[in-house]
């Protein structure tokens, strides 16, 4: 994922924790706050030493951010996301966390209209 799609300091964290929204399912929840400043989305990944050791969180972290990098015309810009990985989604393969990943989103209501995906 480029650097400007980056969510990385603590403070950017705390804030839209804080002031922000959350969706949820069984294996995500995804916390966001609009910040019409930006003209793209930032994203920060979040994935609990309680999921696994640090390959399987690391693992988990990267398919994410894959996920979302090669779907980012999906998403609304000018936001603030912060995903973060429940247990489920250690077993999970690649096709089913993208499925899961655009369902949170679209449950929050954040993917574009013309996303031609199937509810």
């Amino acid at each position: 994922m480029e650097k400007k799609y980056r969510l990385a300091k603590r403070e950017d964290f705390n804030k839209v924790y804080r002031y922000g929204k959350s969706a949820a399912n069984h294996q995500f929840v995804l916390y966001y706050l609009p910040q019409p400043r930006l003209e793209h989305f930032r994203l920060g990944v979040s994935v609990s030493k309680k999921i696994g050791n640090a390959v399987v969180r690391n693992r988990l972290r990267r398919m994410m951010k894959e996920i979302i990098r090669l779907k980012k015309e999906l998403l609304v810009s000018q936001f603030d996301y912060i995903l973060i990985a429940r247990k489920p989604c250690a077993e999970m393969d690649y096709q089913s966390m993208e499925k899961s990943i655009l369902h949170v989103l679209r449950k929050a209501s954040l993917t574009k209209k013309d996303d031609g995906l199937k509810n």
